[in-house]
């Protein structure tokens, strides 16, 4: 079967078309015709830093974590799936797991979940990796009706997904950007706009909240934790997915708040309590299933041929949205 493989990490490597054995299905596994694939941040990470990052594969490497396709055959001991199922997951692309950027991939079938019914293939491959790290950060954090929920990075992958999951956990909604299309995304699912380089965190936070917002989902991180920590209410919850830094936690601590962290790939990586991610999926088809879930996909089209431009794409900063590939 046709690939794109990387035979030489770093930012000058290049994806070549491959021919690679199809592979077999095996016991709690499910092979995949894939129909579609996105590209996130982590991918570009591993494709410039290679085998820096402890979780990328060996070359020549076949990368891709995100998919969407239908199920052509089943494992032993697999009840969930039958042939001919439309699914979507996030089951490859890192350590010993072959990734998406292929034809088909055989999944461990506890990191798959059905397709919602109201999107395309190239609508749901955008969704496995930042929709789950979206839920994982806000249910944490144990969001709930009637709380005042801060989104920083509110027009991003995890962020436009995290503020539609506030939205429908009946939370209030604010978010952080800049500019006219990140305020229309995030007004578009119903959050407040707050434009970060024009409005001062203690001013945006005296504004909208008496004290802190109850939950702050940080997915900028780094230096933005000190703003973070500046807006949560006492007693409050931070989540971030990016926590590569180093932080004095003594404003933290005298709020009494709870940072959460969250590294979405750890079930993948370390074949961890995996049925969560399924069941996570299960949950946000029915989300979206009942209209409360949509992502955000580029306009530009990239067939498997051109992974190459999507990743350049993705890494020029010049997205709105998912990065998708086709086959």
């Amino acid at each position: 079967m046709k690939a794109m493989l990387i035979n030489n990490y770093g930012e000058n490597g290049n994806f070549e078309v491959s021919e690679i054995e199809k592979p077999t299905v095996k016991a709690n596994h499910v092979l995949v015709k894939i129909a579609a694939s996105s590209v996130n941040t982590i991918d570009t990470m591993i494709k410039n830093m290679g085998t820096d990052l402890p979780l990328s594969p060996a070359a020549p490497a076949l990368l891709g974590m995100d998919f969407s396709g239908t199920v052509e055959s089943v494992g032993d001991d697999v009840e969930s799936f039958k042939v001919g199922d439309e699914v979507y997951g996030c089951a490859g692309g890192l350590a010993d797991l072959p990734g998406t950027l292929t034809e088909y991939i055989v999944a461990d079938s506890n990191l798959v979940a059905h397709k919602p019914k109201g999107l395309t293939m190239r609508e749901t491959a955008a969704l496995p990796l930042v929709a789950i790290t979206a839920y994982e950060g806000l249910t944490r954090a144990g969001v709930k009706a009637g709380q005042k929920v801060l989104v920083h990075g509110g027009s991003g992958g995890v962020g436009h997904l995290a503020v539609q999951l506030a939205k429908y956990f009946e939370a209030e909604v604010f978010a952080t950007g800049t500019g006219d299309n990140q305020k229309a995304i995030v007004e578009k699912f119903g959050a407040t706009f707050i434009d970060f380089k024009t409005e001062e965190v203690a001013d945006y936070t005296a504004k909208y909240t008496d004290g802190g917002f109850d939950v702050v989902f940080d997915t900028v991180g780094g230096a933005n934790l000190t703003n973070s920590i500046e807006a949560v209410a006492l007693n409050g919850h931070i989540s971030t997915t990016v926590s590569l830094c180093e932080l004095d936690l003594t404003p933290l601590h005298f709020k009494g708040a709870s940072l959460h962290v969250v590294f979405m790939l750890i079930p993948m990586l370390h074949n961890f309590k995996r049925e969560e991610h399924g069941n996570i999926l299960e949950r946000l088809a029915e989300i979206s299933n009942e209209g409360h879930l949509t992502p955000i996909v580029d306009e530009n089209k990239f067939s498997l041929e051109q992974v190459g431009e999507a990743y350049a794409h993705l890494q020029s900063g010049k997205a709105i949205g998912k990065i998708v590939v086709e086959n």
